[in-house]
């Protein structure tokens, strides 16, 4: 199982490491340079908004169908059917409740009108999540590693062609950027439904309603638990826009550190799908876990340290590089990336806590965190306007990771490795020597990080953190 993780891991990483970043960096912060910030402030509060009662659209469908599909691959026909048709039904909940909060909240027309694409774009992300989980959980890997990007592919694509094409006003717009995603996004729909429908017997649209209370009656933990978590994720924006008279400006300058925590996080997005059939399929079959859980921690938490240390170190040479000059970021962009340590971690220990099913436990954590957030953004967001929505995410997110790990521990009995811990503490200090002096005897910032990475890898093998020798036996093993 482990070399399985470590060969289907390397080429998620490869495809979206070439696609993703371009699309963040390439496309959508050009977007952002090329219009006003207030107006860019109105679009990531909206797209904040839009996923919301995202989990309306699902209720922890997909995470249900991934764990099961995984232990029991003969229930993809007879499941199929059903939950297709269920998930008309949820959208038509979502599109309503949407609308009425929008409403309520006051929005205008304009932010209406985007509204209503950024919530088809939702609906049409979810179907396409929820198809892929199903190859997911067939254990075809390198088939979902091609459609985990096909969409931001075509998205690439229309947009390029959009604003060098000369198909439009050269000037960009913020609504064709949205009309490209939801392109992107329906042709996307059509050819992941075509490669499930290839691996299932049979297919015929009919809304069941028994099979879907019972599938709702046990999927509801999921929806509740990713109902909070969506919360606490996204309310940041939606808080700055309301609390702030100049609320469109500060959630601007947050979705501008924001970016560079997103397109870092997509990494964790990658763990966890990959991470929770296998670790499903190894607890039915009463497999040892305690390997796997530390290789694929190591593998994310010694990244996400070493982007971290770098942005605390240069966070005003990145923002400026980014964002034509503007450094207002650059503090909100330390919070967040330290911010993003605490959550790739969640993706290890979360998504292990999930395929047990200790659903309970981890939606305890999900309102306590949910409600944590709120309160600090409640009091810190006056004072400290983006820099406070960011030091309550970090505080958040830190919290619920820690308890996290002491759950994992209590319930499958982990043994405490102080060694590894302690080796871990030492690493970070050492990084924290390396960067200071680096910002001393070295300049360019590309230089500077392309030597920070080299350095951090030499350190985590000298130190055997990544044990290279255990990673190339479990890679030319008979062993999947």
């Amino acid at each position: 199982m482990q070399k399985k993780f470590i060969t289907n891991l390397a080429l998620l990483l490869v495809l979206n490491v070439l696609i993703k970043p371009f699309w963040l960096f390439g496309i959508d912060r050009t977007v952002q340079n090329s219009v006003s910030q207030e107006d860019f402030g109105i679009y990531f509060t909206l797209f904040n908004f839009s996923m919301l009662f995202n989990i309306l659209l699902d209720v922890g469908i997909t995470n249900f169908n991934n764990k099961n599909i995984a232990q029991h691959k003969q229930l993809l026909t007879k499941y199929l059917s059903g939950i297709v048709a269920f998930k008309f039904v949820l959208a038509a909940v979502y599109f309503m409740v949407t609308f009425v909060v929008g409403y309520l909240s006051g929005y205008d027309s304009d932010r209406f009108y985007m509204l209503i694409f950024l919530t088809i774009n939702q609906f049409l992300i979810s179907f396409v999540q929820y198809l892929r989980s199903n190859i997911a959980g067939l254990q075809l890997f390198a088939l979902d590693s091609l459609l985990s990007v096909l969409d931001k592919t075509l998205m690439i694509i229309f947009c390029i062609i959009l604003f060098r094409g000369n198909l439009i006003d050269p000037k960009i717009e913020l609504m064709h950027f949205v009309y490209a995603q939801t392109l992107a996004y329906s042709i996307s729909l059509l050819v992941v439904f075509g490669a499930v429908l290839l691996k299932s017997d049979k297919f015929k649209l009919k809304f069941n309603k028994p099979f879907s209370l019972m599938i709702l009656k046990q999927t509801y933990p999921y929806a509740l638990l990713v109902l909070t978590m969506t919360f606490y994720y996204r309310m940041d924006a939606i808080m700055l826009d309301s609390m702030l008279e100049d609320g469109e400006l500060q959630a601007a300058i947050y979705a501008q550190a924001y970016r560079l925590m997103d397109a870092s996080n997509q990494i964790g997005v990658l763990f966890a799908a990959l991470l929770l059939p296998m670790f499903a399929n190894m607890i039915k079959e009463n497999k040892k876990l305690e390997e796997l859980v530390k290789l694929s921690f190591s593998l994310i938490f010694l990244p996400a340290i070493v982007v971290a240390i770098f942005c605390f170190s240069f966070s005003n040479k990145l923002m400026g590089l980014m964002y034509k000059g503007n450094t207002d970021a650059s503090g909100v962009l330390v919070l967040l990336m330290f911010c993003f340590v605490a959550i790739s971690s969640t993706y290890i220990f979360g998504t292990l806590l999930t395929a047990n099913g200790s659903l309970r436990t981890l939606n305890k954590l999900a309102i306590g965190g949910m409600v944590l957030n709120l309160v600090l953004n409640y009091i810190l967001i006056p004072k400290f306007k983006a820099e406070g929505s960011a030091i309550a995410s970090l505080v958040t997110q830190s919290l619920i990771v820690i308890a996290q790990i002491f759950v994992v521990k209590k319930v499958f009995n982990f043994r405490v490795n102080y060694i590894f811990i302690i080796s871990l503490f030492i690493y970070i200090l050492l990084l924290g020597i390396i960067i200071y002096y680096l910002g001393i005897f070295v300049s360019g910032i590309f230089i500077q990080l392309g030597i920070f990475v080299l350095l951090s890898i030499i350190l985590a093998l000298i130190m055997k953190i990544i044990n290279v020798k255990k990673m190339v036996k479990i890679l030319v093993s008979n062993e999947l």
